[in-house]
C-alpha cells in the first residue's frame, strides 16, 4: 500500500506538466522470478536480442545485474515506470534495436528516455551517454520518484524501489489472476 500511495503522489506531481506515470511492472510473484532464472540458463535461443539485450549475452544478464534471482518486485515495493504525455501521439512500431530511439517519444508512446524499457545495455544506466531531451526526461522521472521516497537503480533508468519498504526481506509469491 505504501508504494501504491507514493506512486499516486508521483502521478499527482507530474499531471500539471501534461504527463502521466506509465507502469510497466510492479509486483512480480517469486515464481516469475524463478522462470527468469530458468530462461537464462537455457542454451537454446539466440544469445542476444536487439529488442532487449543487443550487446550483453543472455548468459551474462544476471552477472551484470540486469536480472536478479531475488527481485525487489517480489517484495511489492519495486516498480518499473516511465512518463507518458497525457495527449498521446501514436508512434510507429517496429523498432529493432532498443537503443535506437529517435524523436520525442518511444514506440510505445512514452517519453524518449534514450532506450526502451527493459533494454539491458549500458545505454540504460542512469548515468549513460544520453543527451538532450532523453537526459532531461530521465532526470525528471528520477526527481519525481525520489521526491516521493523512491530510490532508483543505477543500471536501469526505469527501476525504482520505495526507500522505506515495509517488507525488505520478504519475497511474496501471490498468484496473479485476471479479474473475472
Amino acid at each position: 500500500k505504501q508504494a501504491a500511495r507514493a506512486l499516486a503522489d508521483v502521478q499527482r506531481d507530474v499531471a500539471p506538466f501534461g504527463l502521466n506515470v506509465w507502469v510497466y511492472d510492479c509486483y512480480r510473484p517469486q515464481r516469475a522470478v524463478e522462470d527468469f532464472v530458468a530462461w537464462s540458463r537455457q542454451p537454446s535461443g539466440p544469445a542476444n536480442d536487439p529488442r532487449h539485450n543487443p550487446v550483453v549475452p543472455k548468459s551474462e544478464l544476471f552477472r551484470r545485474g540486469y536480472i536478479a534471482a531475488s527481485s525487489g518486485h517480489s517484495r511489492g515495493s519495486t516498480v518499473d515506470v516511465t512518463l507518458v504525455p497525457t495527449m498521446l501521439e501514436r508512434q510507429p512500431a517496429g523498432l529493432l534495436d532498443c537503443r535506437a530511439l529517435e524523436g520525442r517519444q518511444a514506440p510505445d508512446s512514452t517519453l524518449n528516455m534514450g532506450t526502451t524499457f527493459d533494454c539491458f545495455d549500458e545505454e540504460s544506466h542512469v548515468v549513460a551517454r544520453v543527451r538532450g531531451e532523453a537526459l532531461r526526461n530521465r532526470l525528471l522521472l528520477k526527481m519525481a520518484m525520489e521526491k516521493r521516497g523512491f530510490v532508483g537503480y543505477a543500471q536501469e533508468w526505469w527501476h525504482f524501489t520505495l526507500a522505506n519498504e515495509p517488507f525488505p526481506k520478504t519475497a511474496f509469491d501471490f498468484e496473479i489472476r485476471p479479474a473475472p
